[in-house]
């Protein structure tokens, strides 16, 4: 019951912000409702895909689609309204961070998939859809690049998995200790601005530094050459 709760918490405020990002790009309506259940329903689709789940949850209660595009269409007539919510908003995808990765793995763990698996599943389904919205908004997805985010979702899918399998305790209580953990670790990245390591390589710099270092060879062998020539000719 929680969990339902948490998913229908999670993919309305998901819709929201995917319907905003369309309207930052000035995109029409059907733009609009893509980007919104790309969005909400996005990391869903593909972890049932890659597991071979079936039926989808959004083909087994359809009316879920309508409750979200009845929010994306409602975001486009009092869009500066849902911005002004920014932070709040910013809290509930904490929140449906960590709820769409505990459901990622109990979807996995119902389908008796190990503890690899069911973590991967529950990644995929926390952080899928704000990459689909990005990608396809032309965008490099956020998760790549800002506070941490993925890692956020393992921890919380790792705490889940053992809890659920290994402590005696009940499955909502399970679902109550991790996602109090993962929404306060999520809410810390965001404040002290935590991230992982950025990987950079500058190609151009590379490549004008290689130039350098191949004429810097190219003018010392010249040189020495030369000193070879006036030795000789001074014997």
């Amino acid at each position: 019951m929680i969990l339902q709760i948490l998913y229908i918490i999670a993919i309305v405020s998901e819709s929201i912000t995917g319907a905003l990002a369309a309207g930052r790009y000035k995109m029409d309506l059907f733009g609009v409702l893509l980007i919104s259940l790309a969005t909400a329903i996005g990391g869903g689709t593909i972890r049932d895909i890659l597991l071979n789940m079936h039926p989808m949850t959004w083909v087994q209660h359809p009316e879920y689609v309508i409750m979200l595009c009845f929010f994306s269409m409602l975001t486009t007539h009092i869009p500066y309204f849902f911005a002004n919510l920014s932070k709040l908003f910013l809290l509930l995808d904490a929140i449906g961070l960590i709820a769409f990765s505990i459901i990622g793995v109990n979807k996995a763990m119902e389908h008796e998939f190990g503890f690899v698996i069911c973590v991967i599943a529950g990644v995929v389904t926390g952080i899928s859809g704000g990459i689909l919205r990005d990608i396809l908004c032309n965008k490099i997805p956020l998760v790549f690049q800002k506070e941490l985010y993925a890692s956020v979702s393992i921890v919380a899918c790792v705490l889940y998995y053992f809890l659920y399998e290994y402590v005696p305790i009940p499955h909502d209580v399970s679902v109550i200790i991790t996602l109090i953990f993962g929404f306060a670790f999520r809410v810390i990245a965001i404040h002290y601005k935590l991230s992982l390591p950025v990987f950079s390589f500058d190609e151009e710099k590379f490549m004008l530094n290689e130039k350098q270092k191949h004429n810097a060879i190219k003018q010392e062998t010249k040189q020495v050459k030369n000193k070879s020539k006036k030795r000789k000719n001074n014997k």
